[in-house]
């Protein structure tokens, strides 16, 4: 099962979801403080302009304009920020410490902003000023200003910063949600990799249960828990079965020795006979399902691991041809092996010879005269693979996962003899072998493909 990538798990969505509403979040926020706290220092600045404006009114309405202006030379002479300019009706400068009208800034009664040039440290500078324009009678004018150039500048640096704080948020934000997303991911991985093994029918596998006791692992816990339960059942009924069918198998072999006994004191025209004949006919269809319970048992219970050695399934294809040829002939199905060269597994030979001969037999009984059967035997990128492909009519894709089950027999098959336990037991020797059973479509017909992993190097 493959793994998702890390961008399009949901743990990544939601931490870039969280991270947008985020970086939204932190953009108002700064804006809105950098809007208000711009409002309020301009308010005190008009401040302070509007007092200079009242104070110098009053100098103007009691001492006139040469009272007027020697308030402005003194207030000039003192520096700081405060700027000051008494004009003539043409603009023209009276007094003050700007030398000369601010471009485009005659509107009277309004608060404007303006560049002046200032002299700091014997060099001529550009700074930002704010201030108010007021209209004397006899047709002079008077613009009272603060010099907010180190606010402008700090106002600039906040601006400056501010796409970069937001670009660094993001950043951040993805990085964080790429690491959180990568634990996610794999603790999701580890999950996701037993289910796989579980489908593929290793009951004993469980999920890794960390010590952080976290959801992840409440939910393995429960997992486990489930797992647990569903091995016992299923154990249980295994258990069942296989000594049903080991504790029926020596009575009825002695039941069929009977039979066949007394078959032989008869005349084989009489009707006793032909019953008789039947009844062993039933009996060892009973003996073959009771044998193949016993061998899925041993197979699901690993007990014939021990034998496995080094085979080659190419040897094993030929002497399937061989053995089912004249099934295969009798039926008008023409039987065909693929040449192949050395395909090496490790593994049990008897059951590996035991599968493919129940896929045989499956493919020559359901393939009508005039087909076909092709047995192959060879290596993949994925693996060593065993096939049995037949032009018969085929598996619905629906029920491929339902017919390895035991006693799973298709409506299409009740008709024909059999046990409903052949693809069981060639399924339990995959799982012994660590191998996969696929069941495929040949249009027409099915493809049985069993897939071995590689030997390991032998030193």
């Amino acid at each position: 099962m493959r793994a998702p990538s890390i961008l399009r798990t949901q743990a990544y969505r939601i931490v870039l979801v969280y991270v947008a509403v985020f970086a939204i979040s932190v953009t108002a926020l700064l804006a809105f403080t950098y809007w208000n706290t711009k409002r309020a220092l301009d308010a005190q600045t008009d401040e302070i302009i509007q007092v200079e404006i009242t104070g110098l009114s009053e100098q103007y309405q009691q001492l006139g304009l040469r009272g007027l202006a020697d308030v402005v030379i003194s207030r000039s002479a003192h520096g700081g920020p405060g700027l000051y300019l008494l004009t003539n009706h043409l603009k023209q400068p009276i007094v003050g410490n700007l030398d000369a009208w601010p471009t485009d800034k005659e509107t009277p009664d309004s608060f404007v902003d303006f560049q002046y040039q200032r002299r700091v440290e014997n060099q001529l500078e550009t700074r930002e000023a704010r201030g108010r324009v007021f209209k004397l009678p006899g047709e002079f004018y008077l613009l009272v200003a603060q010099d907010v150039h180190e606010r402008y500048l700090t106002e600039r640096l906040f601006t400056t910063t501010l796409p970069w704080t937001v670009g660094l948020v993001l950043l951040l934000g993805l990085v964080g949600g790429a690491v959180m997303s990568r634990n996610t991911l794999a603790r999701l991985d580890s999950i996701n990799r037993t289910s796989a093994e579980i489908i593929d029918g290793d009951l004993s596998r469980r999920v890794p249960v960390g010590t952080s006791h976290d959801e992840f692992d409440a939910l393995a816990e429960n997992l486990n828990a489930m797992l647990d339960r569903i091995e016992r059942l299923m154990k249980g009924v295994r258990e069942v079965t296989d000594s049903v069918a080991h504790d029926l198998r020596t009575p009825l072999n002695r039941l069929r020795n009977r039979l066949e006994t007394t078959q032989r004191h008869l005349d084989p025209a009489t009707a006793e006979a032909v019953e008789i004949e039947a009844a062993v006919a039933e009996t060892d269809q009973l003996i073959a399902t009771f044998n193949a319970l016993l061998l899925i048992a041993e197979a699901d219970a690993g007990v014939a691991r021990g034998a496995m050695t080094l085979i080659d399934l190419a040897s094993i294809v030929e002497d399937m041809a061989e053995l089912y040829a004249p099934l295969a002939e009798e039926k008008g199905v023409t039987l065909k092996i693929t040449p192949a060269g050395a395909t090496m597994i490790e593994g049990n030979r008897s059951l590996i010879s035991q599968a493919l001969a129940n896929l045989v037999d499956n493919a020559i009984k359901y393939t009508p005269a005039g087909g076909s059967v092709t047995v192959t035997a060879l290596e993949t990128p994925q693996g060593v693979e065993l096939r049995v492909a037949d032009t018969g009519p085929g598996i619905p894709a629906d029920e491929r996962a339902r017919v390895i089950e035991r006693f799973v027999r298709l409506d299409a098959s009740r008709s024909a003899p059999g046990t409903g336990l052949g693809l069981s037991l060639v399924a339990a020797v995959a799982r012994l072998h660590e191998a996969r059973l696929l069941l495929e479509d040949n249009a027409p017909g099915l493809r049985a493909v069993m897939r071995f992993p590689r030997p390991a190097p032998r030193r």
